[in-house]
């Protein structure tokens, strides 16, 4: 029976859920995922686990806070003036707490997300650590194919 080693191109369900056990992601219910183990695609902790699992098995991981999405950085809390959110976007947008704002990578070739978390007089306040950062996650899986 084949196993998952580094490096491994996986055919699988996954599901991943935050601390109050809703579905983040879900794959149960639809296609599967395909990936190759070390390309980033998933966490480094979630990919660990995956290690040494046999084609077919279906095993379920807690993982403890942080260390799926890494622990929460106060760094990645920032103020960014409302003048310059139009300047730089839609001139005529209007946010909310909880709004998930996207931007541009300094590059241009991506975008990264932000939550806004308070509106001030001019200003956003936007958390930019993943939603999960610091909490524990529950990661399920189903190991369809291994190549």
């Amino acid at each position: 029976m084949t196993t998952i080693q580094s490096g491994s191109f996986l055919t699988l369900h996954y599901r991943l859920a935050g601390p109050d056990g809703a579905d983040v992601i879900n794959t149960f219910h639809d296609k599967p995922a395909t990936l190759s183990l070390g390309t980033g695609q998933l966490a480094p902790a979630m990919e660990a686990r995956l290690i040494g699992l046999a084609e077919g098995a279906r095993q379920t991981f807690e993982l403890v806070p942080g260390e799926a999405f890494g622990e929460r950085n106060p760094e990645l809390l920032q103020r960014v003036k409302l003048s310059l959110l139009r300047e730089l976007g839609d001139p005529d947008a209007e946010y909310g707490v909880g709004d998930v704002v996207q931007f541009p990578t300094p590059d241009g070739q991506g975008a990264y997300a932000g939550v806004v978390r308070e509106v001030g007089e001019g200003w956003l306040l936007f958390d930019f650590n993943h939603p999960l950062a610091g909490q524990p996650v529950r990661f399920e899986v189903q190991v369809l194919g291994v190549l």
